[in-house]
């Protein structure tokens, strides 16, 4: 396909989704403006109403700074008079856009991202729109041990950046009960895990039982259970900014912060396999990020006594 080709192809909508942090999404929508193929799109900013009145100011800061510039060829804003919370709004979001155009990159207030990242995102969804067991698109990729391929398949959904199509949204099933009843059934719960490394299969225990409100689990039972597979670049091209205590379900720490790359993604995973090399760096990551058993137990208690 020629680049002229290639450039007069439409871009997939990009959503982005902000809450109550100005200075992280500044910074994330300075990342995106800066992004090759950002003049070429259509943007969607959903803005989520306050929780609270102590949350009110700060989301009118952050409605101030989405329409401080053009980020992209067109910009739509969409202000929530309530607070939907995290999961739900993105889960009307992602739904509302990716049916009406069939394909859909989605961004949040915490992640910058490369100059090179909307170039993969569009390459990828045209290089596997008619391929099934391709369900998902990541720019992020953590910072494992070792050299990784330029692009890679792998189980597991990064939600970090990310891009799908309409047909395999279609399969997102938001019950976390059924989800997990399935993978019990199954037997794969190991497998959910990353070979016993993770504690995804926790993450959905807490969903099912209410003590956890993630969107993001739910979608990689979802990708999983229909054995999906997810493409991966191998030099990260998203940032995660929010693991500095402003973020409302993730906690400070460096252990995810990756040195972003810069340069064009050229090749692109033709055999829709799994890496098992990759699968057992990222194995090997989980398990140092792993706290010792006593302390794990320590925590899980003090949870329940506070609870």
């Amino acid at each position: 396909m020629s680049k002229q080709k290639q450039n007069n192809k439409r871009k997939a909508p990009i959503v982005f989704f902000a809450y109550n942090r100005p200075e992280h999404t500044r910074l994330a929508l300075e990342s995106l403006l800066q992004c090759e193929g950002a003049v070429d799109s259509e943007l969607f900013i959903y803005s989520d109403g306050a929780a609270g009145a102590g949350n009110t100011k700060k989301v009118q800061e952050v409605r101030k700074i989405v329409r401080m510039k053009r980020w992209c060829k067109d910009v739509h804003i969409i202000e929530r008079d309530e607070n939907l919370g995290l999961a739900l709004s993105i889960l009307q979001g992602v739904s509302e856009i990716v049916n009406r155009y069939g394909n859909i990159i989605v961004l949040e207030d915490d992640l910058i991202i490369s100059p090179q990242f909307l170039n993969f995102m569009n390459a990828a969804l045209e290089i596997y729109k008619d391929i099934p067991e391709v369900m998902h698109i990541s720019g992020y990729m953590f910072p494992v041990k070792g050299n990784l391929p330029e692009t890679f398949f792998y189980r597991a959904a990064s939600c970090w950046g990310w891009a799908t199509w309409k047909r395999a949204w279609e399969k997102f099933d938001p019950d976390a009960k059924r989800l997990l009843s399935e993978i019990r059934n199954r037997g794969m719960r190991r497998q959910f895990d990353i070979e016993g490394s993770a504690d995804y299969y926790k993450m959905l225990q807490k969903q099912a039982n209410g003590k956890l409100d993630s969107w993001a689990i739910r979608w990689y039972a979802s990708v999983f259970l229909h054995k999906g597979l997810c493409l991966h670049p191998g030099i990260s091209l998203v940032n995660n900014i929010g693991h500095d205590g402003t973020g409302v379900h993730c906690a400070s720490t460096h252990a995810f912060t990756v040195r972003l790359g810069n340069q064009k993604v050229s090749k692109y995973k033709m055999e829709i396999k799994e890496d098992e090399d990759v699968v057992e760096k990222m194995e090997s990551f989980y398990r140092k990020l792993r706290k010792p058993f006593y302390i794990r137990l320590l925590l899980e208690f003090m949870e329940f006594i506070n609870k």
